[in-house]
């Protein structure tokens, strides 16, 4: 009833609309057209005039037409076109007409963003804070001049950070340069003084070698005096067994025996070869515990630097600080980033659909993607075209599948390795949220942890940057916290995804 109602009204309008036109078209008995006036800018011209440039006296919301007197009589006097709608002329009539309502669009409301008609802004828009178009295009351009301004000022300050970018290039390419020589300088004091130790070894060597042929050069010439004595001996005791007299044999022999020393051979031992071996096993040892100290020594305190380093927080703006941590989705949903996976990364097994948002493992089918140096060929992932970094970022994707992963990485993660540290489970600067044979789990540098949690279907990541945390959050029903990471992000992150079996199946969702 309301609909007839506003049907019926909306024709005698347009009969009331018609009359008047008629009237002013034609004047009080007076058929012939009037001769239009002087054009203007302003003006609005008739469309069906061909010889010459008329003003338009009427137009015509249902031929979306503008008309001069002489050519709006068809509408004042045949019945057929009594149903159409006559408003005074307008300028783009074709763009300026609500559909539903058929009516020039004048006013703006300010509230839903949006062009209405007058009953546009009596009904549906009843309410609402409306302006004429031409005030609300004077506050939106005051506005799209405000942001045009901060935008200007943030590509300025984002070229200003590419040119401070480039110029530290070489700020670090010579800083470490100073570094190493610094280092080469330390390891040849290390090397010198590992050449003075093998010199003084070598020397305590050269040293004991000395001795000992010192040693058995005289037990040598003792030796050699002994054999001289010896044989002198043998050649009295031959001389004295010619003897032929019994009498002169037995006094010779008791005077020889009388002069007749030791015979014992003295054993050619040298005492100092004991030592040899003694001092190989002492150089070992030795050796092997000052290789083993100096390793770890470096790589421990080289590590302690490192990670010093490395943990240097993103500075924390005030704006960011004062702002209250989210808590439901509406509030997480403020963070949303519209995200597409980078085709140039996808692995070969998988196929992307729905502009780049959603990929499923074909396995063992292959697609003829290109090679390129940013194509993950061993482990079967993808990341995002687009990266994250400063502030807060909140992301929704769809898992189907055991095998199905998301998680964030950084950029520098290997793309052509088949270590366990090039999976977005196995290095310390990617963390995942995933299904396997037993069950959900979080993964972070090779360490698991499972998740008290049945199924999950929709999964939400939410980053912090300022405050270095990353938490996945169970979507499919009612958002629940799964785990929360304190992670120091030292650059930007992409999302990552890694689905290991056949049919696996990610998909970025849009919320709008």
């Amino acid at each position: 009833m309301a609909t007839l109602s506003s049907n019926e009204e909306a024709v005698e309008e347009n009969q009331l609309s018609t009359e008047e036109a008629k009237e002013e078209a034609n004047g009080p008995g007076d058929p012939t057209p009037k001769i239009s006036e002087t054009l203007l800018p302003e003006d609005v011209l008739c469309d069906s005039c061909m010889d010459g440039p008329s003003k338009a006296f009427k137009s015509c919301l249902t031929c979306l037409v503008s008309y001069c007197e002489a050519h709006l009589r068809p509408h004042l006097e045949n019945a057929k076109f009594q149903n159409h709608r006559l408003v005074d002329p307008l300028h783009d009539i074709d763009c300026r007409t609500c559909e539903v309502h058929h009516l020039p669009v004048e006013r703006f409301c300010l509230m839903d963003g949006c062009c209405v008609c007058p009953d546009c802004e009596t009904q549906e828009h009843q309410g609402h804070t409306a302006a004429s178009v031409g005030e609300a295009r004077v506050q939106v351009e005051a506005e799209l001049q405000k942001k045009q301004e901060e935008i200007i000022q943030s590509a300025a300050a984002t070229e200003r950070a590419i040119e401070k970018l480039q110029s530290k290039n070489g700020l670090i390419k010579s800083s470490v340069q100073e570094v190493c020589v610094v280092v080469e300088e330390q390891f040849n004091k290390l090397q010198m003084t590992v050449e003075e130790a093998r010199k003084g070894a070598l020397e305590v060597l050269e040293g004991e070698k000395r001795r000992a042929l010192k040693q058995a050069e005289g037990i040598q010439a003792h030796l050699e005096q002994r054999s001289t004595e010896l044989k002198k001996t043998l050649a009295q005791m031959n001389k004295l067994s010619k003897c032929k007299s019994d009498v002169d044999f037995l006094q010779e022999y008791s005077e020889w025996k009388k002069r007749f020393a030791d015979v014992c051979l003295p054993a050619a031992n040298i005492n100092r070869m004991g030592y040899l071996t003694s001092y190989v096993q002492v150089v070992t040892d030795a050796t092997q515990e000052m290789c083993d100290l100096i390793l770890s020594s470096y790589r421990e305190k080289l590590n302690l630097v490192w990670k010093s380093c490395t943990k240097s927080p993103v500075p924390e703006s005030p704006a960011a600080s004062s702002l209250p941590d989210p808590e439901t989705r509406e509030d997480f949903l403020k963070y949303m980033r519209s995200l597409t996976f980078d085709p140039d990364t996808t692995h070969n097994f998988f196929r992307v659909r729905e502009d780049n948002r959603k990929l499923t493992n074909t396995s063992p089918w292959q697609h003829s993607y290109p090679d390129h140096p940013a194509r993950f060929q061993h482990w079967r992932q993808a990341m995002t075209l687009e990266s994250l970094y400063l502030g807060r970022h909140y992301i929704e994707a769809e898992l189907r599948g055991e095998g199905a992963h998301v998680g964030v990485t950084y950029k520098s993660i290997d793309r052509k390795g088949e270590q366990s540290t090039s999976c977005i489970t196995g290095n310390d600067f990617s963390w995942c949220v995933g299904r396997n044979s037993r069950g959900f789990f979080t993964w972070h540098d090779g360490a698991e942890i499972r998740l008290e949690v049945s199924d999950i279907t929709k999964i939400g990541l939410y980053i912090d940057f300022e405050k270095g945390t990353l938490s996945f959050y169970n979507i499919s029903d009612a958002m629940k916290l799964l785990h929360k990471y304190m992670a120091d992000f030292s650059e930007p992150v992409y999302i990552v995804t890694w689905l290991s079996k056949k049919d696996n199946m990610v998909a970025l969702l849009n919320v709008k």
